[in-house]
C-alpha cells in the first residue's frame, strides 16, 4: 500500500490542527477511545462544539493553553486506498524551524489560507520554505469560506494572487481546494454550499494525488550504515554492508563504484530479512556483500557504475560528487547564534565529518526569496546561501537532483546539539 507524506502550514488560527481533526473525524479514522478523551477535555476549552478537533494535533499542554501549534505533531491513518503521515507545523515566525524540520521527506504541503485575509507574508513563507525543501506537490487550500458566504469570487481571486505570487518559486505543482474545516465543508465530503466547485474534495485529493516515485527512478545510492563481520566459527568469513536503499535499485551482479574511495566492485549478494534476494529497491533495510576487499567503513557511498545497454553501447550513471567544500542553503536551528570558526559535524545520512562554515555568502528572506547581503551572522531561524568544508570527503549530489544525499544536518561538537539543517546546492 502506498505511503503518502504531508505537511500543513498556515497562520495562527488559520485551522491546521482543526482541518486535520475534521479530516481525521469524518473519515471515521479516531477510535473510540480517543473520541471518548477528546469530548471530556473539549469541555474545558470553551469551544461550542461538542468536540474540539485541534486537540487531536495540539498535544502539548502550552499549545492548548494558547490555541496554537508549537512542536511538529505527527499523525498516523490508513484508508482503504492509502496510508498516511501528516506533520501539523506551527505557524509562529519563531518556530520556522520546527517546519522546517516537519516539511522534509514529505510529498505534499498542504498551505491553508485564510479566506478572509487572502495571501499573507505567512504564506509567502511557508511557500518559499516548502521550495526550497523542494516538496513535489503544493495544496492551498483555502479554508474558512463559510465565513466569506462561500464566495466563488473570494476563492479565484486568492487563487490568482498565490498563482501571480509563486510564479517566482518554480514550484513543481499547485492545486488549490475551498473548505470550510470547522464545518466540514469539502473536507471529506463534498458540500452544496460548494457547489460552484468541481474538484474533489480534500479526502479524495489526498486518496488519488500522484505520489512521486523520483527515490525509486533516480541514480541508484546506497550507504553503509554498520559493517557487520560476526568473526565467528559458523561465519568466519562473512562480511556485509547493512544500511538502506536511499534512491534507485540494486541488484545482484551490478557493477558498482565505492566512494569515496574511488575504487569499483560487484555485488556478489543481496540480503534483506534474513534472506537472499535478486533486488533491492529504494527505502529498504539491506545487506550488501561485495566480490573484492576494499577498506569500506560507515559512511561509505555505494552507486552504480556504468552500464551497457542492448546495441552494445555504454552510458554513464549520473556520478556523485566527492568534494570537501561546497555550498548549501541551511537554515540555523539553535537559540545561540553562529560564532565564527564554530566547531561543528556534519551528518549525512550515517556520514559524519567535522566541519566549519567558511563563509555565509548571503541571507535570503524567507518573505520574498530574494538574497540578501550577509552581515556574517546567523541567527535563529535564519536562512543562508553558505560554504561549507568537511575534514572527511563527502559523497553527494545537488539535493535537487536528488534530497536523500543532498541533505544534512550540523551538529554543534561540543553540546552535541542540532544546530542547523541544509540543503546542497552545488
Amino acid at each position: 500500500m502506498e505511503l503518502l507524506r504531508f505537511f500543513t502550514a498556515g497562520n495562527v488560527d488559520d485551522g491546521k490542527s482543526t482541518l486535520i481533526g475534521r479530516l481525521l473525524y469524518d473519515s471515521k479514522s479516531i477510535s473510540t477511545d480517543i473520541l471518548e478523551t477528546l469530548t471530556k477535555q473539549s469541555k474545558t476549552t470553551g469551544v461550542d462544539a461538542d468536540i474540539d478537533l485541534a486537540l487531536l494535533t495540539d498535544g502539548l499542554r502550552a499549545e492548548r493553553e494558547q490555541g496554537i501549534t508549537i512542536d511538529v505533531a505527527y499523525k498516523y491513518f490508513t484508508t482503504e486506498k492509502r496510508k498516511f503521515i501528516i506533520a501539523d507545523t506551527p505557524g509562529h515566525v519563531q518556530y520556522t524551524r520546527n517546519m522546517f524540520t516537519g516539511a522534509s521527506n514529505t510529498d505534499l504541503a498542504i498551505i491553508l489560507v485564510d479566506a478572509r485575509h487572502g495571501i499573507t507574508e505567512q504564506t509567502r513563507r511557508h511557500s518559499i520554505i516548502s521550495n526550497i525543501v523542494g516538496i513535489p506537490h503544493v495544496l492551498v487550500c483555502i479554508n474558512k469560506m463559510d465565513l466569506v458566504n462561500y464566495d466563488e469570487a473570494v476563492y479565484e481571486k486568492i487563487k490568482a494572487d498565490y498563482e501571480h505570487f509563486a510564479e517566482s518559486l518554480n514550484l513543481k505543482k499547485v492545486s488549490f481546494i475551498p473548505t470550510s474545516a470547522l464545518t466540514g465543508d469539502n473536507v471529506v465530503k463534498h458540500s452544496e454550499n460548494l457547489s460552484w466547485y468541481q474538484g474533489p474534495s480534500l479526502f479524495e485529493f489526498l486518496e488519488t494525488v500522484e505520489i512521486e516515485q523520483d527515490f525509486k527512478t533516480q541514480e541508484a545510492r546506497f550507504q553503509v550504515q554498520y559493517v557487520i563481520r560476526p568473526q565467528t566459527e559458523e561465519l568466519h568469513d562473512y562480511r556485509g554492508y547493512a544500511g538502506s536503499v536511499l534512491s534507485g535499485s540494486f541488484k545482484k551482479g551490478d557493477k558498482i563504484a565505492v566512494y569515496p574511495v574511488d575504487l569499483t566492485t560487484t555485488i556478489e549478494k543481496i540480503e534483506k530479512f534474513g534472506q537472499e534476494v535478486e533486488e533491492a529497491y529504494a527505502g529498504e533495510p539491506i545487506i550488501i556483500h561485495v566480490s573484492d576487499e576494499i577498506d569500506i567503513s560507515r559512511g561509505t557511498t555505494f552507486v552504480h557504475n556504468p552500464i551497457s545497454i542492448a546495441d552494445g553501447n555504454t552510458i554513464p550513471s549520473q556520478p556523485i560528487q566527492t568534494e570537501k567544500t561546497f555550498e548549501a542553503i541551511v537554515c540555523w536551528m539553535d537559540n545561540k547564534s553562529f560564532q565564527p570558526g564554530q566547531k561543528l559535524l556534519l551528518q549525512q545520512n550515517s556520514f559524519r565529518s567535522k566541519a566549519v562554515i567558511k563563509e555565509i555568502d548571503n541571507k535570503i528572506n524567507i518573505y520574498n526569496f530574494r538574497s540578501e547581503p550577509s552581515d556574517g551572522s546567523l541567527h535563529l531561524n535564519d536562512f543562508c546561501k553558505v560554504t561549507i568544508k568537511t575534514a572527511e570527503t563527502l559523497s553527494f549530489d545537488d539535493y535537487a537532483n536528488n534530497r536523500k544525499t543532498g541533505s544534512f544536518i550540523l551538529i554543534n561538537e561540543n553540546t552535541n546539539n542540532t544546530v542547523a539543517a541544509g540543503v546542497i546546492t552545488s
